[in-house]
């Protein structure tokens, strides 16, 4: 049974990478810890050649002026570990998270959806390149020994069924042990730090002890006799042993965790500007749709959240406007200033709903900026979070005799920029509300709707029958101001000084309807309607006559076709 290994070396590192790609060529290090203590958690490569190591304290790391320091990110490293999961979901439903750093697959029947176990490392590989990261991959016949092999070996390596003793033999003993860094970089409770710190030292036990002995690689403690290591280094001796073997067998324990799409960045500096934030919402985008892609996943909301930054210790230099600063109107425009800071939100929210699940990092960017310039944050950006809620891809039919549509990214684009000019609650469809109150209705955000494909109708089908007219109430806009005669308080005679043709004697009449709600509130109202026949000159025309009985005019609402 085939299993796959993906290990992403130098974790804490590879995360800063994938947010920030333009530092692969530096020389970067990665500090933790409070100032001043903060001190050196981990380096690259190239801050390696240049005399970093992991220890050093920040102050000593900033003496090289070509070294580019970066604070440990736990939400970027969450946010790599998604990845890291999604990458491997992409390719198997049963996949372990054996660290922080290591995903496990089961293979198993995944050779007939995606070809031989080469093609499927080299597909591994290439998916987590485009996800943003450097990993490697492995493939072997039981889980342990793919993962030594991912932690060891560069890049993708596949080893042969019965040959795990010869391909592992070359890798150093320490490769048995680095499951304790990964699961380190998780993180946990007091407990589990005491639980680590216990297994560093059992773990140094065992290396001290394997180099008085004179074995270094897994070869050498493969080839050691069972009984005299069991008598020397116990049962544990044994597994490991069989670790180096490639010979441990053992069933995988699948994740159940819910999918997760966010991805986030914490700025070092402040940014005012659009432009600038568009730049990294870009790059968020591009994250979060690539990780919605290697699921087979779509999205219709986006949830962005930028924490702002706190103004409240800022003291202005009221000096400068000639008013001193032991004043007591000093004191007075401080304290009005800190009350006006400490009123800020110090975060800002915005949500984006999309009428149908949608794919596309370059719309949800344009969506994102018409959102930001109608609504702008108000405040400096210290950080960016950004979630989507996943979504199945949606299912269209199209159909030859059918008129083409505009695509739904195309008019959600458009509705958007028509509301950033008109207003935001003048764009979308409308929505009746319940209430006898004539032509009441609000603005929702539109969505189109279609039909299902058993629903179109076929070419074969007879057309329907025609039905008889209906008389429709062709509305004036706005409703013509008349004045009306009366007799027995019933309309004789309406004239509209507006529209010359809507004027005359009544000939027919029917009503008064009356009808009036909303007297709780402010926009009550109270009206008559009759429905009347006007003759004006040889025509005859039906009309929509209304009585304001709160506004005490009469219109002329409307006209009968």
């Amino acid at each position: 049974m085939p299993f796959a290994c993906i290990f992403v070396p130098n974790f804490p590192v590879a995360a800063i990478f994938r947010a920030e790609p333009e530092l692969r060529a530096h020389a970067v290090a990665i500090f933790e810890g409070r100032p001043p203590l903060e001190k050196v958690f981990a380096v690259n490569e190239n801050a390696s050649r240049v005399g970093i190591s992991p220890g050093m304290t920040k102050a000593q790391a900033e003496l090289c002026s070509e070294l580019t320091l970066r604070p440990r990110s736990p939400l970027q490293e969450s946010a790599t570990h998604a990845a890291l999961l999604d990458c491997a979901q992409s390719f198997s439903p049963c996949v372990e998270e054996a660290a922080a750093d290591t995903a496990i697959l089961d293979l198993a029947g995944m050779e007939s959806l995606f070809g031989t176990l080469p093609e499927i490392a080299r597909n591994l590989f290439r998916c987590s390149a485009d996800l943003g990261i450097d990993g490697n991959v492995a493939v072997a016949s039981n889980p342990d020994a793919a993962v030594l092999a991912a932690r060891g070996f560069s890049g993708v390596t596949l080893i042969p069924y019965g040959k795990e003793t010869e391909c592992l033999g070359p890798l150093p003993v320490e490769v048995l042990f680095a499951d304790q860094a990964g699961s380190a970089s998780k993180g946990g409770s007091h407990k589990k730090d005491k639980e680590k710190i216990s297994g560093l030292r059992k773990e140094n036990e065992f290396l001290e002890t394997l180099d008085r002995w004179g074995v270094r690689n897994l070869q050498a403690l493969a080839a050691l006799p069972e009984i005299a290591l069991s008598e020397r280094l116990g049962q544990e001796g044994l597994r490991l042993q069989q670790l180096a073997r490639g010979a441990a067998s053992r069933t995988l324990v699948p994740i159940q965790a819910p999918a997760v799409f966010e991805e986030a960045i914490e700025l070092e500096f402040p940014i005012v500007l659009l432009e600038p934030l568009a730049f990294l919402l870009n790059r968020l985008l591009d994250q979060i749709c690539a990780r919605l892609s290697a699921r087979a996943l779509h999205t219709q909301e986006l949830r962005l959240t930028l924490e702002l930054q706190n103004l409240a210790g800022i003291n202005p230099e009221l000096e400068t406007f000639g008013i001193p600063s032991e004043s007591d109107e000093a004191a007075d425009l401080q304290s009005r200033a800190q009350h006006f800071v400490s009123g800020r939100q110090s975060k800002f929210c915005r949500t984006l709903r999309l009428p149908l699940p949608m794919l596309d990092p370059k719309l949800f960017l344009k969506l994102l900026q018409l959102d930001l310039n109608a609504h702008p944050p108000g405040a400096p950006i210290i950080k960016i979070h950004l979630i989507a809620e996943p979504a199945r891809p949606r299912s269209a039919q199209g159909g030859l005799f059918l008129p083409p549509s505009p695509e739904p990214e195309k008019l959600e684009l458009t509705l958007a920029r028509i509301a950033g000019l008109v207003g935001e609650f003048r764009v979308g469809s409308l929505e009746l509300l319940d209430t006898h109150s004539p032509e009441s209705f609000r603005m929702r955000h539109f969505v189109a709707k279609t039909a299902p494909p058993d629903k179109l109708r076929k070419t074969s089908e007879p057309a329907e029958e025609e039905k008889s007219p209906v008389a429709a109430l062709r509305m004036f806009r706005p409703p013509l101001r008349a004045s009306v005669t009366l007799e027995n308080g019933e309309p004789l005679r309406v004239n509209c000084s507006k529209k010359k043709e809507v004027q005359g004697n009544v000939l027919w009449k029917a009503g008064p309807w009356r009808s009036s709600g909303d007297w709780w509130e402010r926009k009550a109202w109270a009206r008559d309607e009759w429905d009347i026949a006007l003759q004006n000159r040889d025509e005859v025309a039906l009309y929509r006559l209304v009585h304001d009985l709160l506004g005490g005019g009469w219109f002329v609402e409307g006209t009968y076709d």
